[in-house]
């Protein structure tokens, strides 16, 4: 696709073009660190263009019938369907996540296109009493406008079709900011917005630059909404520079994940929940597992399980079937990693280290790492990296304290077999979702976000079509 697709241009109103300045960004393989395309590294200049198109489209596309919309955000869905293959090896090559888990990533793309695909028909509206026998009141529901996304390089495809999708469904018109590591899976993304026949200037990639051109998308009145994927100080960063346009704003960010394991859970379920919610895209999600808290009655037995199960994962390349931990996405991510495990081998953390990495590549071993106080820097501050610190505690009460003792609160999860303990614990839990003996939570049709400094808003169901629509109230005098 990138030979046929010429996926080094961003698509801003129909076509596809390169920076006013001529400047290419590159894109590398983080497996390889070899070049996979130089892509277009644009400012200002194209970012306030591709509003334009935005703002010249949204009024007759919102003016479409729904059914319409629904039409080309299926065949948008079907042609996601088509490529499947092909763009899961984009995913690879690009961010680094072994194939089969790139080839998930493409089928809740999918999930999100089509269920969105079929809520475009359901923004409904209400009628209601009125306080007066000649009054009738109507409530509307219709599109916020020009909605600009940014989005992160750890599920580059499924983000930015989780963001347009519900956005492009309301009636809104979208500019795309793709992170400059993984902009291929956008622009792939904006090539099948245009084989389905989304109208010019609806649907626009912007690549390049990200300072100027979130700052022209937070400046310009006319974007009337902001979604943001990413870490909690520039999501901050962004919110301030929302303010003064006054714009909508959904913000999925920074996670740190507890994961609760109590005496009775069942110990060989316990353990691979946490190795899936720990190691998936080696371990480079928001909701991965970053804290594990195990009772103390089933500390020992749980710790050597993981331990043994983490020195049995495969190390490599995405592309080689056998691997089940790629590499990190870039050299700053292996320096901060390594920063946090200075650290815990500081403050007295015991190393349990996992399978050799290759000798080229963005690779970090997978580690596990006990005894390690509550007040090392990785407690607060997300790994995003193969590594797993396990805490002991004690109580209830002990689990719930050290789970809500940081400042995110996006996902938790808890392994219990008592139904009462699962109930007081998952309602004290500070955050958004909560994964009950299971250790993932995705799901197209239920909201996903985050309470305290993991941000505001949601993501699926028709949670997610609401972020995009105003709500208007029509009160009508019959006489």
């Amino acid at each position: 696709m990138i030979r046929d697709w010429e996926l080094h241009k961003a698509y801003i109103n129909g076509e596809w073009r390169r920076a006013d300045s001529g400047e290419t960004i590159e894109v590398t393989d983080p497996a390889t660190g070899k070049l996979l395309a130089d892509v277009a590294f644009m400012r200002t200049s194209e970012a306030r263009r591709a509003i334009d198109a935005a703002s010249d489209a949204f009024p007759a596309w919102a003016g479409e019938l729904a059914k319409t919309r629904a039409t080309v955000l299926r065949r948008w869905r079907d042609l996601m369907e088509e490529y499947l293959e092909d763009l899961a090896c984009l995913i690879t090559a690009e961010q680094g996540k072994p194939i089969d888990q790139a080839r998930r990533e493409v089928i809740g793309a999918i999930a999100y296109a089509e269920w969105y695909g079929e809520e475009a028909r359901r923004a409904y509206g209400q009628t209601m009493p009125g306080n007066q026998a000649d009054r009738r009141v109507v409530i509307q529901k219709q599109p916020v406008g020009v909605v600009a996304a940014i989005t992160p390089w750890n599920f580059p495809l499924t983000m930015v079709v989780r963001k347009c999708s519900p956005a492009l469904a309301a009636g809104c018109s979208v500019v795309v900011k793709p992170a400059e590591d993984t902009p291929l899976c956008a622009l792939a993304v904006a090539k099948l917005a245009e084989m389905a026949g989304f109208p010019k200037g609806v649907f626009n990639v912007v690549t390049g630059n990200p300072v100027p051109i979130a700052q022209a998308l937070t400046d310009d009145f006319r974007v009337r909404m902001l979604s943001f994927t990413g870490s909690t100080a520039v999501g901050k960063r962004l919110i301030v520079q929302c303010a003064d346009t006054v714009k909508k704003t959904a913000m999925e960010l920074g996670g740190n994940a507890p994961f609760i394991v109590m005496d009775d859970a069942r110990l060989d379920d316990a353990v691979a929940g946490a190795m899936i919610s720990k190691y998936r895209n080696s371990g480079q999600t928001c909701v991965c597992a970053n804290r594990i808290f195990v009772q103390s009655g089933v500390y020992d037995a749980f710790v050597e399980k993981f331990i043994a199960a983490t020195r049995a994962l495969k190390v490599g390349n995405g592309f080689d079937a056998t691997s089940e931990i790629g590499p990190l996405i870039n050299s700053r991510a292996v320096a901060k990693v390594e920063r946090l495990l200075g650290d815990a081998k500081r403050r007295g953390g015991v190393f349990h280290d996992g399978a050799d990495i290759p000798a080229e590549g963005y690779f970090v071993r997978p580690t596990v790492i006990t005894d390690l106080p509550t007040d090392a820097n990785c407690f607060e501050e997300e790994l995003f990296a193969p590594v797993a610190p396990i805490y002991r505690f004690e109580s209830e009460a002990d689990a719930i304290s050290l789970a809500n003792s940081v400042r995110g609160g996006l996902s938790s999860y808890l392994y219990s077999r008592d139904i009462g303990r699962i109930h007081r614990i998952a309602e004290r839990l500070q955050t958004g979702v909560v994964g009950i003996n299971d250790g993932t939570t995705s799901h197209e049709g239920a909201p996903f976000g985050g309470v305290k400094e993991s941000g505001h808003g949601r993501e699926g169901g028709h949670w997610g079509l609401d972020e995009y629509l105003e709500v208007k109230y029509l009160n009508i005098a019959l006489t």
